[in-house]
């Protein structure tokens, strides 16, 4: 599986931004695809995650009610619409996938499958 993100930039607090994570490769029904975020000297942290087949989707209480994550299989994308930005959402965000992760989906090393990162920078 191979991801490549996209969609970062600078915005101003309270402004939305949807970022997008090209999938190509194998994937499955059992696959999770996920978000991450690292800022700065930080560890990377759990953001979202939905199933490749169906609709649950998990969020962290940090981004709930915020952002919204989605996907278009026929397209093989995974979107992340991100809304009511704050400076402390400013960070490099990753799609991450894998086939295993079952309920450790907000667990970063469980995944094998990783996108570049694209940076997302919110001013106040």
């Amino acid at each position: 599986v191979q991801l490549q993100a996209s969609g970062g930039g600078l915005v101003q607090a309270g402004d939305s931004l949807r970022l997008s994570c090209a999938v190509s490769g194998r994937t499955s029904g059992e696959h999770t695809m996920a978000w991450f975020r690292q800022a700065p000297g930080q560890e990377r942290e759990f953001v979202a995650a939905i199933r490749w087949s169906g609709d649950r989707v998990w969020y962290a209480d940090s981004v709930k009610g915020r952002f919204t994550i989605s996907k278009d299989n026929a397209r093989n994308m995974v979107y992340l619409q991100m809304s009511s930005l704050k400076p402390e959402d400013t960070a490099v965000y990753y799609c991450a996938a894998d086939r295993y992760v079952g309920s450790g989906y907000g667990v970063p090393r469980l995944y094998d499958y990783w996108g570049q990162g694209t940076l997302v920078t919110v001013s106040s």
